[in-house]
């Protein structure tokens, strides 16, 4: 990734001990702002009371990372959390992605799959003694009549228990689908509507500071002008800002420079599609 085969040089020069702006972070060195602590917040809540809950948020704006915090703070001895990364399926393979991800009876008909989903949550339920949570990501990509199956797979004893917690997550598209008439019933089982947003300058600020200071530097090597620069271009995605972060550290780097400006930064975004 780094253009100079000698890493120990790149970190040498801005003080690092590993290649910031990466996706391997740890859950606990996660940028904490409330942009991200209150959706979690009110996320884990809804979880803790056995309710279903939707995450909408435009593309890079960091979905996986708060689900991930979500995980880690959900005792292991309480929950089992099952991911499952949504496509355009029917609504048979909709059900035979979700059999798989909780290690249920994958094969059968359509009525027979939504039987025996019921039944693995309510046994995880009764006999395992944890509540299973069922994470749809990408859930802006859900055929409106296969989202509807969600009405069912929440349905216990005539409605009145509440066994499985979803989490739908997904693009702001998400919000128009589940707006439908159709949907109703889906829309008014999820007790919370969580919403992330890009950052605004002065939290890009601090989210650059933060990634360079994890990554071992003891101060940041950004000026203010760079990270100016870097607002301009990517509008506090947090993706693009990772991305555009990384090279311009790269270009200053070629440059043989200590602090990455805001010249560095227009560079980078010309080496990057």
């Amino acid at each position: 990734m780094i253009q100079d085969p000698n890493l120990n040089d790149f970190f040498a020069r801005f003080n690092l001990n590993m290649i910031p702006f990466t996706r391997e972070i740890k859950v606990k060195e996660r940028f904490q702002s409330e942009v991200y602590e209150v959706p979690l917040t009110h996320l884990t809540r809804t979880v803790s009371k056995s309710m279903s809950g939707v995450l909408i948020a435009p593309a890079g704006t960091g979905k996986t990372a708060l689900l991930r915090a979500l995980v880690d703070r959900l005792p292991e001895a309480r929950f089992k959390v099952h991911y499952v990364k949504v496509t355009d399926l029917s609504k048979r393979d909709f059900c035979r992605e979700i059999s798989v991800a909780i290690h249920a009876k994958s094969s059968g008909t359509y009525a027979s799959l939504v039987r025996n989903l019921q039944d693995r949550f309510l046994e995880a339920r009764q006999a395992d003694h944890v509540q299973p949570v069922l994470v749809l990501d990408e859930a802006h990509d859900i055929r409106p009549d296969v989202l509807g199956i969600l009405r069912l797979l929440t349905n216990f004893e005539m409605d009145s228990r509440l066994v499985v917690s979803i989490i739908l997550v997904g693009q702001p598209a998400l919000a128009g689908i589940l707006s439908q008439d159709r949907l109703r019933d889906v829309a008014e089982r999820l007790a919370h509507r969580a919403t992330l947003r890009l950052l605004e300058l002065d939290e890009l600020r601090e989210y650059v500071k933060h990634r360079c200071r994890i990554a071992g530097a003891s101060s940041c090597p950004f000026t203010s002008e760079a990270v100016n620069t870097l607002f301009e271009y990517t509008r506090g995605n947090l993706r693009a800002t990772d991305r555009l972060g990384l090279k311009s550290l790269e270009v200053a780097h070629d440059h043989e420079s200590d602090a990455v400006d805001a010249t560095h930064v227009r560079e980078a975004r010309e080496l990057i599609l």
